[in-house]
């Protein structure tokens, strides 16, 4: 071979290469970038036949046009990423309790079952053998779930630093969780807890979360500058922290660092609400306000008797020593305070659904219960469906006595000015869902008006449909209508007209010519998620299957002109693509 054949057939710098070795094994070399230190990074790939190789090959450099190669560099195993994941990189962006859940799921089930394997080579199924055997060995599918999204959040974290190019957590089928539908407490019930809770220290503590709603570490956390008796409103400003105990005994009194008589706790007492909308002026009840200022002259009585022993600190409901209460202490309280009223079990979160679900039947604005719950702007709406809850029960025993659930006050009659025993539905007028029948759909909406909007919109859009508004109550929707309370709009949706393009091309380039129309538009709303586009134009090429090898050019978008140019982009790849199959990994030949 000349000097000049050889030049012509060798392959450009920084072009795969594909070559037989000694070794009888076939080899592969893709050049994916450029190293830190200026040499090209050349990935090696080894299979034992071409075609294995030439797929290997074609594949890697897919991953390097993605932008998806993984890093070069350390190689990392689960227990050594996930340890310095939470030691790291999460320790100093997340709060306390945030690190503690992560720490536990990491060391004591994450890095045991799964700490050996590569990190690159971690698998979807892995992570679901791993969720069944912790299930099996008798962890609660709470626990399991827990544990997949803090592997998940770490993953992502390794995708993001080019350590992993996909995450195996997002593939994984998380443990399934059944949940359970809290039942708020009856009037009765309420009743009983409030009248025990007057025998005990911080009677106004139990009040506040069964009238208000406020989070555990909410009320621990409120100082009396908090307070406004002028004005009638508490500021929530902080939550209180789980202490974290060391030993301050040198660890010589073999006990745990939380029972050490000379313990020390390395954690702050209280850390600021974790939003803007956590941070809120509370409208208080007069009646509880009385219970405020009664509590704040028992607690000046304490002070007086606790004398040098007080700690100054300024929280509203404290130890008879002046420290704020410790939230574990503060749960058995609840608990002792369930039997003594002799009202059923329950978790002490369960009073703040109690309060929500008040404020449903009070038919409160949405915006105010939001304001009161401490719930963000975008998120409410889910927020309101999870915590409060429409049963026969509550509907029953609280709506016509809710004006007396805590201090015996008329109950008040309905919207409409009627006894609410005369009503023929259980359901306040408020809470009827409005459903806009669209052909076989059914689209909820909180308000009318925006129901009726859309089937008017619908009716000249598609006048050989049919179209109208139903009226649901809000339980029959959750329990009966597609989609529950999570599909229920409080606003307009959005309408768009989208305009379309598509060609088809055999296998040589040629235009296929079909009765079918190559552009045409139609109306689209955000809820046709398969109609729906907020794009200007977006493209794409397919290959059809069968023998014919076509390939298909479609446009879509809300832009006509952007559309049209588009689609002269898109034919022209799908011609290329037709004329040039093994340029796009449509065929198994290189």
């Amino acid at each position: 071979m000349t000097r000049d054949a050889r030049a012509k057939s060798r392959q450009p710098n920084g072009a795969s290469s594909i070559f037989r070795g000694k070794d009888g094994r076939w080899h592969g070399y893709v050049t994916v970038g450029t190293k830190d230190d200026g040499k090209p990074d050349r990935r090696h790939v080894s299979r034992k036949t071409r075609p294995e190789v030439t797929r290997a090959v074609r594949d890697l450099e897919r991953q390097r046009d993605k932008g998806t190669v993984r890093k070069a560099g350390q190689s990392w195993t689960v227990k050594t990423w996930l340890t310095h994941w939470v030691e790291n990189i999460a320790a100093a962006h997340v709060s306390e309790n945030t690190i503690d859940g992560y720490r536990v799921a990491v060391y004591h089930h994450l890095i045991p079952g799964l700490g050996a394997h590569r990190l690159e080579k971690l698998e979807p199924e892995h992570l679901e053998r791993f969720y069944k055997k912790m299930q099996d060995s008798g962890s609660a599918a709470g626990t399991a779930h827990q544990v997949h999204r803090t592997v998940r959040t770490a993953l992502n974290e390794a995708v993001r630093r080019a350590h992993l190019t996909v995450n195996p957590a997002t593939i994984a089928k998380a443990p399934r969780l059944e949940e359970e539908e809290v039942e708020p407490y009856s009037v009765e019930e309420v009743q009983r807890l409030l009248a025990e809770a007057g025998k005990h220290r911080n009677t106004a503590r139990w009040v506040i979360a069964l009238a208000l709603g406020l989070r555990q570490g909410e009320v621990l956390g409120m100082q009396w500058n908090d307070v406004d008796f002028e004005l009638g409103v508490i500021r929530v400003r902080r939550g209180r922290l789980r202490p974290r105990y060391q030993h301050g005994c040198g660890d010589h009194c073999g006990r745990k660092p939380g029972f050490c008589p000379q313990r020390i706790n390395t954690r702050r007492e209280t850390k600021n609400v974790k939003s803007r909308a956590g941070q809120r002026p509370i409208g208080v009840p007069d009646e509880l306000m009385a219970l405020l200022r009664q509590h704040k002259e028992e607690q000046d009585r304490e002070r007086r008797v606790a004398r040098d022993l007080w700690t100054e600190k300024g929280y509203v409901f404290t130890s008879p020593t002046g420290e704020p209460l410790n939230p574990n202490t503060d749960f058995h309280r609840w608990k002792d305070l369930l039997k003594a009223a002799d009202v059923r079990d329950g978790r002490l979160h369960d009073a703040r659904h109690t309060a929500a679900t008040v404020l449903l039947i009070l038919g409160v604005s949405d915006a105010v219960v939001d304001a009161i719950m401490g719930w963000e702007v975008g998120k409410s709406a889910r927020m309101r469906r999870r915590y409060q809850h429409l049963t026969s029960r509550v509907l029953k025993d609280t709506a016509d006595k809710v004006g007396g659930l805590l201090w015996g006050t008329e109950a008040p009659r309905n919207s409409r000015g009627a006894d609410p025993g005369a009503s023929q539905s259980p359901v306040p007028v408020e809470l009827v869902i409005h459903v806009a029948r669209l052909g076989e759909r059914r689209v909820p909406f909180l308000h009318r008006e925006h129901a009726e909007k859309v089937v008017g919109q619908w009716s000249e859009d598609w006048p050989s449909h049919t179209a109208g508004v139903e009226e649901w109550d809000r339980w029959r929707w959750e329990h009966a209508g597609p989609g529950g309370t999570l599909a229920v709009r409080d606003r307009m949706p959005v309408r768009v007209v989208v305009f379309h393009a598509r060609a088809v091309f055999l296998a040589g380039g040629e235009r296929l010519v079909t009765s079918l129309p190559e552009e045409w538009s139609v109306p689209a709303w955000e809820f046709e998620t398969d109609a729906y586009t907020d794009r200007p134009s977006a493209w794409r090429t397919v290959r059809r299957p069968g023998p014919e090898q076509e390939v298909e050019a479609h446009v879509r978008g809300t832009d006509k002109g952007a559309v049209e140019a588009a689609f002269v982009e898109a034919c022209a790849q799908a011609v290329d693509r037709a004329q040039n199959p093994g340029r796009y990994g449509d065929t198994d030949d290189w």
